[in-house]
């Protein structure tokens, strides 16, 4: 960590933070985990959203349109987004008002806040989004107070040095030194009994392997005092939410100016400069304004709307593509034949149904998605999992040519043994009743008739076996294995 030589931290008058929690669920049971959040108050939005307390989860005077949702996304993106029931395919947004106040210490500081809402996202495939929108409840905080409470709470356990030490107040008394264990057992419990553990990996904590969800996403909304410049090394640290350093001390974590800058060009977008500014980054997306909540509150409601399922599509496509690579390395080329045509399945149908380049109609939606894929490295990951279903293919189309150049030599030798014989292997013993004592007096035809005759029933009575053992392995594989969709 260097210490900031060149920059001071502004001031932030309001925040508006959320933290995104992805993990995996079974999804065979999400029509048992949708009862379940139902009952446990979560209500199941949709476009129309009869029960219309959606803007309670942001409280203040945030208003989010749900007719401009409608119009925002693209026609075969929005079927996907928003299914008006839980049986279709798609992200199903379970969301619940929570409106409590709790209390984070960390490093010395104290840092009250406003839990407003929680949404639980059961997504396709078997993944899903755990949104927590929190809301600080001191005004006029410096900048490393505000980028150290978001950092220490999106360590869902705390095991790096800068991150131990934290602790979540509530007002009944108990504390959490876990942010996992507050989210989990306090006001997500109804979903914790449909989330997998995945214990594949030796010393690992989390449901997705091939995900770094020990940190949650944070996206935020800051409002900064009237007039303030911001310096690039601002930028840069609100970008890696660089906060604090474990002496209390602002920090970054680069020191090049050069470094700093191309950092910048690759994920700020400064359309709206020099009012607002957006960072995309790998684990953030943050918004920061110097003008008032009054006057920006249609980018805020954008922000917490439209732009939120921008971001959550392409969240998702970074961990679905991460997903493919991790299968793909724990497959076993001499064993695993169904799976891997499972695997070609599983690329397929994400490829064709879900992952889109455009998501938005809108100049702006598009703007934002771009930034998004640079940020989550898309078209990279995306070309490799196209070099990965190649492989898949060629395989399969090898093991399919292995098998039918076995089968056909099979078929060929019977061929050639009739043809000699003139399609004539019957033997006149057997037209009546026989008795394997005779088996002995037969002469060299006799004994490449009963061989080919039993080598054929044999294979007849194998192939047919065969057939039908696939069928049902395959159907028992399909519930047991993780390629859940």
């Amino acid at each position: 960590m260097t210490e900031v030589p060149d920059t001071k931290d502004f001031i932030v008058k309001d925040g508006y933070l959320s933290f995104i929690l992805p993990f995996a669920y079974r999804k065979k049971q999400i029509r048992k985990a949708a009862d379940v959040l139902k009952k446990d108050g979560f209500h199941f939005f949709t476009l129309e959203d009869p029960g219309g307390r959606i803007n309670d989860l942001y409280e203040g005077s945030i208003e989010i349109s749900q007719e401009e949702l409608d119009q925002y996304f693209l026609p075969y993106v929005e079927r996907k987004i928003f299914p008006p029931t839980v049986e279709e395919y798609g992200f199903h947004r379970f969301y619940k008002v929570i409106g409590e106040d709790f209390t984070l210490t960390a490093d010395g500081e104290r840092y009250p806040f406003r839990f407003m809402s929680l949404d639980v996202t059961l997504g396709p495939f078997g993944i899903a989004f755990l949104t927590s929108r929190v809301r600080l409840l001191e005004e006029n905080l410096p900048l490393s107070s505000v980028l150290n409470f978001m950092q220490h709470f999106r360590a869902t356990e705390n095991k790096l040095k800068e991150e131990k030490g934290s602790i979540i107040h509530c007002g009944d008394g108990k504390d959490f030194s876990s942010i996992h264990e507050f989210l989990l057992d306090r006001l997500a419990s109804a979903i914790r009994p449909f989330i997998i553990h995945d214990e594949r990996l030796t010393g690992y904590f989390g449901s997705l392997p091939y995900f770094e969800d020990e940190r949650m996403f944070v996206t935020s909304f800051l409002f900064a005092e009237p007039g303030t410049e911001f310096s690039d090394e601002q930028l840069f640290r609100i970008g890696r939410v660089d906060g604090l350093s474990p002496e209390g001390k602002p920090f970054i974590s680069a020191s090049n100016m050069n470094y700093i800058r191309d950092y910048l060009d690759k994920y700020l977008h400064d359309r709206w400069a020099p009012d607002l500014y957006t960072l995309a980054t790998d684990f953030s997306y943050t918004n920061v304004t110097t003008k008032s909540s009054e006057e920006m509150q249609r980018p805020l409601a954008h922000f917490m709307g439209t732009h939120y399922y921008n971001f959550l599509l392409h969240y998702f496509y970074r961990i679905m593509l991460l997903r493919v690579s991790f299968e793909y390395s724990r497959l076993k080329w001499d064993k695993d034949e169904e799976y891997l045509k499972r695997l070609i399945e599983l690329i397929t149908i994400f490829s064709s149904w879900y992952y889109f380049k455009h998501v938005s109609v809108r100049q702006e939606g598009r703007e934002l998605g771009l930034l998004f894929r640079q940020a989550f490295s898309l078209d990279d990951l995306f070309q490799e999992v196209r070099t990965t279903l190649d492989e898949l293919y060629r395989t399969q189309e090898n093991a399919a040519a292995n098998s039918m150049n076995l089968l056909l030599f099979f078929l060929t030798v019977f061929t050639v043994i009739s043809g000699i014989y003139g399609m004539n292997l019957v033997i006149d013993d057997w037209k009546n009743d026989t008795s394997w004592s005779e088996i002995s007096s037969y002469g060299l035809f006799g004994w490449i008739a009963l061989i080919t005759a039993l080598l054929g029933i044999g294979m007849s009575v194998y192939l047919f076996f065969t057939y039908l053992g696939r069928i049902v392995w395959r159907k028992l594989k399909r519930k047991l294995d993780d390629l859940d969709f």
